[in-house]
């Protein structure tokens, strides 16, 4: 754990709030940037003009701005929960079944799994996450309960749920997801009946947060695996140094290295519009602007983000 008197001194030299209302400013004038997830019906018609900041020091200390207590679908953000699950319950063995390295192609390919045979490349593509819902079915008796009370346990937020329209939509449009655990499943990487798999993996990225909530969720990351906040061990040092380096690599798609030399910091992205990073030793972020780039990120969201650093210099390189 980080000395709070040396995170004091580090915080002390950056007006917090007011980097964030420029940031705030800046962005709003770049609205109308990117585009929604339209291929999920349901989040075709999120409001393209929005955007939430949200931070949390190690002291438990919230700075916000914008439309940062705005629920919103968090998608793909929710794969670095799952990882800490899959990780607790099955230890080193988890990458035994899915690797560690960027993909360098969409999300939502199947192109590698054929030469692979079956092993995605890492857990934040929906291959790999796939792989890592089966996990977590095959070692908890409750699985979505389980994640259900980590994520409202780690938000501080007894009321976070799973939206039922997001959730129907992924299912009823999921036909490559559907392809990618089938395929999957043809080399034995997946052990749970295909729509168990499925439906919970719908079910982690139609859970509902806003940026607070998800800054909060991933402080333990910020913190060597121990929640500052709540005073919980969430994961071992070594297994949250892990979650870490695969978000800084692999966490934003085969945009991993443009994020990296933009933000430099340790992140993970969903289809949603939401970011949340990492400040070791520091501080968490959440970003939520629903217009994409190309690659599936947050297009204003990284550009907040790159601000952000660039404004404080709290970047781990």
């Amino acid at each position: 754990m980080a000395p709070l008197a040396e995170i004091s001194t580090v915080l002390a030299r950056h007006d917090l709030p007011a980097i964030l209302a420029t940031i705030d400013g800046e962005v709003r004038d770049r609205f109308g940037e990117g585009r929604v997830a339209d291929y999920i019906p349901s989040l075709a018609s999120v409001p393209i003009d929005r955007l939430g900041m949200a931070l949390v020091t190690l002291d438990g200390t919230v700075h916000c701005a914008g439309d940062a207590r705005e629920p919103f679908s968090v998608q793909s953000v929710s794969k670095v929960h799952s990882l800490t699950l899959a990780l607790e319950a099955a230890g080193a063995e988890l990458f035994d079944r899915v690797g560690r390295e960027p993909s360098g192609v969409a999300f939502n390919s199947l192109v590698q799994l054929e030469f692979e045979e079956g092993i995605p490349r890492n857990p934040f593509i929906n291959a790999g996450a796939l792989v890592v819902a089966d996990v977590i079915l095959s070692h908890y008796e409750r699985p979505y309960d389980t994640l259900l009370e980590f994520m409202r346990a780690r938000s501080g937020n007894a009321e976070v749920g799973c939206d039922p329209d997001v959730f129907a939509s992924e299912k009823q449009s999921g036909y490559r997801n559907r392809a990618l655990v089938n395929f999957i499943r043809s080399f034995g990487n997946i052990r749970n009946d295909v729509d168990a798999v499925l439906d919970f993996y719908y079910a982690q990225c139609a859970l509902r947060m806003d940026c607070v909530d998800l800054a909060r969720s991933v402080l333990y990351l910020a913190d060597a695996g121990h929640c500052p906040v709540s005073g919980v061990e969430v994961t071992r040092p070594d297994r949250a140094k892990r979650i870490n380096a695969v978000m800084l690599t692999c966490g934003t798609y085969d945009a991993a290295g443009d994020f990296a030399f933009h933000v430099g910091l340790p992140a993970k992205s969903g289809v949603g519009g939401g970011i949340v990073a990492v400040v070791p030793k520091v501080m968490s972020l959440c970003v939520w602007s629903p217009g994409l780039d190309t690659k599936g990120n947050s297009l204003l969201g990284g550009y907040a983000l790159h601000r952000f650093t660039e404004l404080t210099g709290l970047s781990i390189f």
